[in-house]
């Protein structure tokens, strides 16, 4: 799906702090969208969770910079980090180039993810709503 300007993939299911989620076996695959990327610059720092801890759905637990932004990394699901994506410590670029393909975060094993799944949004009209609404509220503050 394109909604204005911005690109969400369909095959993946998106929470409201705009990081993504997609099933890889039994492992959740996690990232930033396309509207982070763009709203936060060129980004310049990536701090990554440790293989081994534990996520939080909904918490922090790590952050993005850009020459005008600190942002956090909010876990879409809760579960044990297997895996990250240690590439963007040395090219944090890549959450601009490819939000969707080689700039992944990390790898969660879920421990509840049939219940947490149905708290992620589809790219769908009602998604479509939440971002026209996200898109105002910058426009408000940059008045």
């Amino acid at each position: 799906m394109e909604y204005e300007g911005y690109v969400f993939p369909d095959d993946l299911k998106y929470e409201k702090n705009h990081f993504w989620a997609k099933m890889e076996g039994d492992l959740v695959v996690t990232g930033a969208t396309e509207f982070i990327s763009k709203q936060a610059g060129e980004i310049t720092f990536v701090d990554l969770p440790e293989e081994g801890d534990d996520a939080s759905q909904g918490k922090p637990y790590g952050s993005i910079e850009s020459g005008k932004w600190v942002g956090r990394i909010y876990a879409v699901v809760s579960g044990e980090i297997v895996e990250v994506n240690s590439l963007l410590e040395d090219e944090p670029e890549k959450m601009n180039e490819s939000p969707y393909g080689e700039a992944w975060i990390c790898k969660i094993r879920p421990s509840n993810l049939e219940e947490e799944m149905k708290a992620l949004m589809d790219p769908n009209d009602a998604f479509k709503d939440f971002i026209k609404e996200e898109i105002r509220k910058i426009e408000e503050q940059k008045k």
